[in-house]
């Protein structure tokens, strides 16, 4: 179920953009007259209708996942908190300039923001937040929680870094592409090797000494 409404957002803008992007005529009328109060000058092309839809349905989805953690009694996560702020101001940007720039931006933006937070919270604080999080499930040296919440940091300003890089070199569909099975096939790939490492530094279990069977003297 969590793993669900993590990707829910990601499903959705991708599912709109691709429907939208394949009725465009329609997607057109749809936006302009639902939501032509949210769009400057009120009309929506057929070439900007798909990423203004997917905007808006994946700032919705968003605000959905925060909303149903709270009303379930969940702590909503520093990073969604974050998600939540990127796609809600710069997908608004996006649908009422009528400017996809602003929503290809987002995925940087957080990635960016995600990594600093974990660079800070170490530096300056001397709070491991992967080790925050993961601590209880993984009895890990400090030296390598440190390794790890080095190598998250690396991974996502690189992913940062190679989103932005991609939107301005392809078009919006191959972008679109591109965050969905690009960003989250490295991030498993990641995963893979992250967990490769925390294989090999987890330190063995001490097997429990039997119990004896013998009885007490009587």
């Amino acid at each position: 179920m969590k793993l669900l409404l993590d990707f829910l957002p990601l499903i959705l803008f991708f599912g709109t953009f691709k429907y939208a992007e394949s009725h465009k005529d329609w997607a057109a009328g749809f936006a302009s007259e639902h939501f032509g109060a949210l769009v400057s000058g009120g009309v929506v092309g057929p070439d900007e209708a798909p990423v203004l839809l997917s905007t808006l349905v994946v700032i919705v989805a968003t605000l959905a996942q925060v909303l149903i953690l709270k009303l379930r009694g969940r702590k909503v996560d520093l990073m969604l908190w974050i998600s939540l702020v990127m796609v809600v101001g710069l997908g608004g940007l996006t649908i009422w300039l009528h400017d996809e720039t602003f929503i290809k931006w987002k995925p940087t933006g957080l990635y960016l923001a995600f990594s600093v937070v974990l660079a800070v919270s170490e530096r300056f604080f001397r709070r491991n937040l992967i080790r925050t999080l993961l601590g209880d499930q993984l009895p890990l040296p400090a030296a390598a929680w440190r390794r790890i919440n080095a190598a998250w940091v690396l991974f996502f300003a690189v992913i940062a870094v190679l989103n932005i890089a991609v939107a301005y070199s392809v078009d919006t569909a191959t972008w679109v592409n591109f965050k969905v099975f690009g960003i989250t096939g490295l991030m498993a790939v990641f995963m893979v090797g992250l967990g490769v490492y925390i294989h090999r530094v987890l330190p063995p279990e001490t097997p429990e000494a039997p119990r004896s069977t013998e009885e007490g003297p009587q």
